[in-house]
């Protein structure tokens, strides 16, 4: 079995430089994949795919066209997240929470909820601001996540 690629869902990660930091130290390689407007790596283990904006979903369905089993994907995208655990992939959010078989039901009910309440007006919307107590959450958790998945390989 070949060693697992992380797919980042890129447009708004604001965790692209722990990405690159857990990926160069265990050999990974990484594939950011966005809309447009990413500043491109000189590492070669970085790949850079800017996908057509022909649908709002693209750099999504990209992702899921692309990983596989095993593979790690970086999302806070809860249908993106869903699809990629279908598929058998390691699912991490940028605040370090992981979306697993067990736990991806209730995120897409929580989310499905949660917009429900904002289209009609009982919810502003909000989310919470990203902190260095998630950043810190998601390095830990992404090199843990990524040694499992290499270990899976061997």
């Amino acid at each position: 079995m070949e060693q697992p690629i992380i797919y980042v869902d890129a447009d708004a990660c604001p965790v692209k430089a722990e990405v690159e930091k857990v990926a160069e130290r265990l050999g990974l390689v990484v594939t950011f994949v966005s809309n447009g407007g990413l500043r491109p790596s000189r590492d070669p283990m970085v790949r850079h795919v800017v996908v057509a904006k022909t649908a709002a979903d693209a750099a999504d369905d990209w992702i899921v066209e692309n990983a596989k089993a095993n593979d790690i994907v970086i999302t806070a995208d809860i249908p993106l997240a869903a699809r990629a655990v279908a598929l058998g992939a390691h699912v991490l959010g940028p605040t370090g929470k992981p979306f697993t078989p067990e736990t991806i039901g209730m995120a897409v009910a929580m989310r499905d909820l949660k917009q429900h309440l904002r289209e009609t007006g009982e919810s502003k919307g909000y989310n919470a601001g990203f902190t260095p107590a998630d950043r810190s959450r998601f390095l830990g958790a992404l090199d843990q996540m990524a040694r499992k998945a290499i270990k899976a390989t061997e």
